[in-house]
């Protein structure tokens, strides 16, 4: 697998976080491979094998792009061969606006958008092997739209509280940090995102102890537990198991065996 981040200009960084590029050769036989929750949405655009999710017990592929809004629990895609992954990596509460979409829960969105136009562009240059052409593209396309709406300070203000505090800051005071009430923040908060202040704020909590633990797996889970707020290390667990499937510690006795150290980021989209 290989994997590539790329800096997000800063007219783009109160929406995007940043620009990403993975390839993986799966073989011959359909493999599957699981996502796990984070804080973000991501826009992807996939080239050569086919992307394909399970809907109760039938595959079926997905257009590129689709979207990969907040998961409550795992999901897993399959594909064969080669597959290569262009992702927007994209703060939840201002994907939809960003594209111009009314907001909507978690999960997979397919959707019809003219941002679907740059596919046989985007197609050309990995077919070409020239990535960092495709990520010109993608970031002019989101420079062009980003300018055509208007920044929302509070959403802005209250996403930077909520990061800065990894998910642990309560409601009232991400409210205070965006200089508005609970009541409107949490309206607004709504509308641009599909979800609350506070289901975003444990997506975000949650994921860090799972880059913790998967970037350093003997981690202490008591002392993870109280660094990030959580009650006790119970309260931490179940939160873990609800969003990932498994106890803090399976998940890092796993990361333990797989031993992958791509980089200090954790590979959102695609693990082995």
């Amino acid at each position: 697998m290989q994997h590539q981040e790329f800096e997000t200009p800063e007219e783009l960084r109160d929406t995007i976080k940043c620009f990403w590029h993975n390839t993986k050769d799966f073989g011959e036989q359909l493999s599957g491979f699981e996502v796990i929750p984070d804080g973000y949405a991501e826009i992807i655009f996939h080239f050569g094998s086919p992307c394909s999710i399970s809907y109760d017990g039938v595959l079926q592929s997905l257009p590129s792009p689709f979207m990969v809004g907040l998961l409550n629990e795992p999901v897993t895609f399959y594909a064969k061969s080669r597959l290569e992954i262009i992702g927007i990596r994209c703060f939840p509460w201002t994907v939809f606006d960003l594209l111009g979409l009314p907001s909507g829960k978690g999960g997979i969105h397919v959707f019809e958008h003219p941002v679907a136009q740059l596919q046989s562009t985007l197609n050309k240059c990995v077919q070409a092997g020239r990535i960092e052409e495709a990520i010109a593209q993608v970031k002019q396309y989101f420079l062009d739209a980003r300018s055509r709406i208007p920044a929302d300070s509070m959403l802005f203000k209250a996403g930077v509280a909520m990061r800065e505090a990894n998910g642990s800051m309560p409601v009232s005071q991400v409210a205070a940090a965006a200089h508005a009430t609970i009541r409107t923040l949490e309206r607004k908060f709504k509308q641009s995102s599909g979800h609350t202040v506070k289901d975003v704020s444990a997506l975000i909590r949650f994921e860090q102890v799972r880059n913790q633990l998967w970037l350093y797996p003997d981690s202490n889970i008591a002392g993870l537990a109280h660094e990030l707020g959580y009650t006790d290390q119970s309260h931490l667990s179940r939160e873990f198991k609800r969003y990932s499937g498994t106890t803090p510690a399976a998940f890092a006795r796993q990361a333990k065996k797989v031993n992958q150290a791509l980089s200090n980021d954790f590979v959102a989209f695609v693990q082995a």
